[in-house]
């Protein structure tokens, strides 16, 4: 059953049409990455499907619910998660209080409300460290859970970005080049962790990444873009060999 589908999605701006009619259908529990060239427009269908932009045409379904139009907040409350391309995370802030910022963005009450000690938020406050210091767990980082983020080295930052996604509790994950800037025992763990957390939190992940290695050594189903347009979509092999997939990543000389 597919958990998102995107049928004939355009994106322009002042002109420039950075997507051009792109379907996507993305299966439950499925790691699914897209690929392509700079500027092919993978970063703005990430926004699309988040609710930062609205496209230009097209409809975009989560769980058999039309999102078009959803405000960002409102598309992570459904269970849409990200990280980003560049790190934006609290970096003043503690690790453990970066990830418990993420969980305010479902509960009940709000970051205030909890920072003030009001009755009704101190169970949830208590529930939301808990649940943010599980996470932390399951990313390798609870040891540091009361150092600044900023101190952090650059991999254990991109690791406390999914835990604070994560504190979202999404079904489906986003990951915007999460193997940017890793050496190589660096990606390997991230390959490992992406397979744990899809096992054990039964998580959809979608995956943008220039990373060839790990793109076709993680991902079930593989889509490419370039220039806006979709050109290739299956499995990693059928892709890796396609003949527009290796014009538009080498030259259409090569």
């Amino acid at each position: 059953m597919p958990i998102l589908t995107l049928d004939g999605i355009s994106q322009e701006f002042g002109g420039l049409r950075a997507l051009d009619g792109v379907d996507l259908m993305v299966e439950e529990q499925q790691i699914y990455g897209i690929i392509g060239p700079n500027g092919a427009g993978k970063t703005t269908l990430f926004n699309i499907i988040t609710g930062i932009y609205d496209p230009t045409e097209g409809t975009i379904e989560f769980l058999g619910q039309a999102i078009n139009g959803a405000k960002a907040y409102q598309v992570a409350q459904m269970g849409v998660g990200r990280t980003f391309q560049n790190i934006r995370l609290f970096q003043k802030l503690s690790v453990l209080d970066n990830v418990r910022m993420g969980a305010y963005g479902v509960t009940r009450s709000g970051f205030w409300s909890s920072l003030l000690g009001l009755p009704r938020s101190q169970r949830e406050a208590q529930e939301v460290t808990a649940r943010a210091e599980e996470l932390l767990d399951k990313v390798g980082l609870l040891d540091k859970k009361m150092e600044y983020a900023v101190n952090l080295a650059y991999g254990e930052q991109r690791r406390l970005e999914i835990a604070r996604a994560l504190a979202l509790k999404p079904t489906l994950l986003l990951l915007d080049e999460p193997a940017a800037g890793m050496n190589a025992k660096e990606k390997v763990e991230l390959m490992e962790l992406i397979y744990q957390l899809r096992e054990q939190m039964k998580l959809t992940i979608l995956l943008v990444e220039h990373d060839m290695n790990l793109v076709m050594n993680i991902c079930e189903r593989i889509a490419v873009l370039d220039y806006g347009r979709k050109i290739a979509d299956g499995p990693p092999q059928e892709v890796k060999s396609d003949k527009r997939v290796i014009e538009s990543y080498l030259g259409a000389e090569a």
